[in-house]
């Protein structure tokens, strides 16, 4: 029977420990959109090896995160859940769509200005051409909708660019994809630079609520976490610290932010930390214990990969031998 599900895809690089932010801004939208939509979820190993990677952590992480995707609910019976190395297609289709990108829309790029900065002893193409990348992992899959942030725009709208170009040359090949913004979503910010949103990779892990913290690790981040002058408790630009806090107790709780800051009046910045702090070790711990389980159930994991893999190659090749066909690439 025919699948008329618009298709979904999503993916998180697997450098280091899935935040709160992470589970606020995209896992739990993704555990929802489940039953509504075709999702495939990968894990964008291959976005990683812009910046040099230590192989047997790189290859923990890949299968740490599996397991976390699997622990916050997104199932593999439901979605596709696959490795971006495990599908050949994916770079196959870079280099083709790399042909038919302009090296100014790729130098425009923010993201690349800024790893550049960031990374300035390894500027590498791979870091210049990555939206190119990023364009093959949504094409190859004709998904309908892409769920992004602020920070991923500019990519969507090259992949737009790329795919209406080359359907404009070799007639209608790939969907042009939508950004989806979630009904829900939160963003996080540092802890201790609460105008910065939260990154895994930031190297100060007191900015950072992993998902795999402990309920000590959790309470005492939130207890040095930054606050802001005066004892108002409300969301306000002049308030970053206090309304990150906010944020993070209405992510935990699902209660509203208008709600909360009236619970608050009278109260003080301590009350808040105490409170935000309880419940986000609530929100987090059956998470925590879940991904505990999974990540020991190794079988488990290379067959949530191994079903991926091959569901992601099935759809993949498909659109990659269209694309071969016609630029008018030889197949056997």
């Amino acid at each position: 029977m025919e699948n008329n599900q618009k298709i979904i895809l999503s993916g998180i690089q697997p450098s280091g420990n899935l935040t709160i932010g992470h589970l606020a801004g995209a896992l739990t939208n993704w555990q929802q959109l489940q039953d509504d939509y075709q999702c495939f979820y990968m894990i964008a190993d291959l976005h990683t090896m812009t910046i040099r990677q230590e192989p047997s952590v790189l290859r923990d992480k890949t299968m740490d995160t599996i397991a976390m995707y699997v622990a916050c609910g997104i199932s593999p019976e439901k979605s596709t859940l696959f490795v971006q190395s495990h599908v050949p297609a994916h770079s196959q289709l870079q280099w083709i769509l790399s042909c038919f990108t302009g090296y100014s829309e790729c130098a425009k790029m923010t993201q690349f200005k800024d790893k550049s900065q960031a990374h300035s002893d390894n500027i590498n193409v791979g870091l210049f051409a990555y939206p190119v990348l990023m364009a093959a992992d949504i094409l190859l899959y004709q998904a309908d909708l892409v769920p992004i942030g602020d920070d991923q725009k500019q990519h969507l709208e090259l992949t737009r660019n790329v795919a209406q170009r080359f359907n404009y040359h070799y007639s209608d090949t790939f969907k042009i994809p939508e950004p989806f913004i979630p009904k829900i979503g939160a963003r996080i910010m540092s802890l201790q630079e609460p105008t910065k949103k939260m990154s895994k990779s930031d190297e100060n892990e007191k900015n950072i609520i992993f998902l795999t913290d402990s309920d000590d690790q959790i309470r005492n981040k939130i207890k040095r976490s930054v606050t802001d002058s005066g004892t108002e408790i409300k969301c306000a630009d002049n308030k970053p610290g206090i309304t990150n806090l906010l944020t993070l107790l209405s992510v935990s709780t699902g209660n509203s932010l208008i709600n909360i800051e009236n619970n608050f009046i009278g109260k003080t910045y301590g009350d808040l930390k105490n409170t935000t702090a309880d419940a986000i070790i609530e929100f987090i711990k059956p998470i925590r214990n879940e991904y505990e389980k999974i990540k020991l159930d190794k079988n488990y994991l290379n067959n949530i990969i191994k079903d991926g893999m091959e569901k992601a190659n099935k759809t993949a090749f498909k659109t990659l031998c269209k694309v071969y066909k016609k630029i008018g690439l030889v197949q056997l």
